[in-house]
């Protein structure tokens, strides 16, 4: 199987955090640790940032002279536009035939979790495309006081509940072929990668940026300790 290449979408405007993807994140730009992500996974054959910024793409040259910038036509400009078209417009002008996507918004992901992905992709299996997914065990409940995937009135242990899968926006693998059958990053017969929290906080709210800092904080004075994360 050959070596994806990543798309890193990224838009100069934030509503919640304002100037997310520029924001400094444990002393540098907040997408930079997952470009360093990227480069440090051996199976990703190169990384393209694509982007509306003139700021973001002047850093990314400046700062990561091997990515490639891609800028973002007029009509996908906007808080409104579906990332799918995003990326249909971008594989237009890529070579390939497969594709992994991330977000800057995700600066824990490692390396090394990327290569399990695209590893896990390669194995033989119906599957046409992948995404990373959290792992819930907790109980659950509809709008209406329904519960999701317990019975109330048992109260078993937490462990024990069926476990409940959330789309986190850490990692897509898809190819060229799987996309064009929905115009959609994934596929009909998705492999569903697991990862822990910890790994995947996706930045979308001010608290889930201290949080992600907080995080790296530590795994940063864990490695400059020796200490394994």
């Amino acid at each position: 199987m050959s070596r994806p290449i990543a798309i890193l979408p990224m838009k100069g405007n934030s509503v919640r955090v304002p100037r997310k993807n520029l924001r400094l994140f444990c002393g540098r730009p907040l997408y930079h640790w997952i470009v360093l992500a990227l480069a440090d996974a051996t199976t990703v054959e190169r990384t393209v940032v694509e982007t509306d910024s003139d700021e973001i793409e002047a850093d990314v040259r400046a700062n990561f002279p091997a990515v490639e910038v891609l800028r973002r036509p007029m009509e996908l400009q906007g808080d409104d536009v579906p990332m799918n078209l995003v990326l249909e417009n971008a594989m237009r002008q890529l070579p390939g035939d497969l594709f992994i996507q991330t977000h800057s918004t995700n600066p824990l992901l490692r390396g090394e979790t990327i290569d399990r992905a695209v590893s896990a992709f390669a194995e033989p299996g119906p599957h046409d495309s992948l995404f990373a997914v959290n792992v819930w065990r907790t109980r659950f409940f509809w709008e209406d006081g329904r519960p999701v995937n317990h019975n109330p009135d048992e109260l078993i242990p937490t462990q024990n509940l069926p476990a409940l899968l959330e789309e986190n926006s850490n990692i897509y693998i898809f190819t060229r072929a799987s996309f064009a059958k929905r115009r959609h990053r994934i596929g009909t017969e998705p492999m569903l990668f697991r990862m822990e929290f910890t790994e995947a906080v996706d930045i979308d709210e001010m608290t889930h940026f201290m949080m992600a800092e907080a995080l790296m904080h530590q795994r940063l004075r864990q490695a400059a300790e020796g200490i394994a994360a």
